[in-house]
């Protein structure tokens, strides 16, 4: 689903690891708004302007696991560090329990990018934090984009007042790439850490190994290392010794 940049690229802030916060991250050169394959219409314009600041319009991407959401919202961070906006981006998951003190953390940043709000769907505590820090971002001129594997509906929210506030985000539906789709993101890829996926190769990878993007995205790094040690091309008799057949 992204284009290397010229020059040093600054951190993107990650609450990854709670409480010791904010944790200087890079963001993938992988994960980047142009390089997300097959978008839904707009929402790479619309994820631009929110990172820049010339948008108020506060964002929720919902889609199932594996439609990209984090990669969207890693690539408006990078977006808005290359504006030169501070942003945030914090995995609730990573959070959950403690997500207040997450919270305050991140204040005073022009964009925070919240993946996964089913983390801390249920757990009240975490729910009012989240709730007051939606407001207080709207009063501060904080950007904000969420995402979550369902509708706000759809989410078991304890509190009513915050499913109020994320329903009034613009929501933006995510589906699950086709093989065509999943092809070309691997192929970019490959391509981004120079080298070619032949199309043998590809469908070998497609058929054997399975069409979960963030499992075949990973792989790619394992391959590119041991095709660099190696000193070899990635062929199908090449993947079937590193991966087995």
């Amino acid at each position: 689903m992204n284009s290397p940049r010229s020059g040093p690229e600054p951190p993107v802030q990650s609450a990854s690891a709670v409480p010791q916060l904010p944790l200087a991250l890079r963001a993938p050169p992988d994960q980047r708004l142009d390089t997300f394959v097959a978008p839904p219409p707009g929402v790479v314009e619309q994820l631009r302007a929110l990172a820049s600041g010339g948008s108020e319009d506060w964002l929720l991407l919902c889609g199932p696991l594996g439609t990209g959401k984090t990669h969207l919202l890693l690539g408006a961070c990078a977006e808005a560090h290359a504006a030169g906006r501070r942003a945030a981006y914090l995995p609730l998951a990573a959070a959950a329990g403690r997500l207040g003190e997450a919270l305050e953390a991140l204040e005073g940043h022009d964009l925070i990018a919240l993946d996964g709000l089913e983390a801390i769907a249920g757990a009240r505590d975490d729910e009012v934090a989240l709730f007051h820090a939606h407001n207080r971002s709207r009063a501060a001129g904080t950007r904000m984009v969420y995402s979550a594997r369902a509708n706000p509906e759809a989410l078991e929210l304890a509190l009513p007042d915050l499913r109020s506030r994320l329903s009034q985000c613009t929501r933006v539906v995510l589906q699950p790439l086709d093989d065509e789709g999943r092809r070309e993101v691997l192929r970019q890829r490959a391509r981004r850490r120079g080298w070619a996926l032949e199309e043998p190769a590809l469908e070998w990878l497609l058929r054997r190994v399975g069409r979960d993007l963030g499992g075949l995205t990973a792989l790619l790094d394992r391959l590119d290392r041991a095709s660099l040690a190696a000193q070899r091309r990635i062929t199908v008799p090449f993947l079937r010794q590193v991966l087995g057949a």
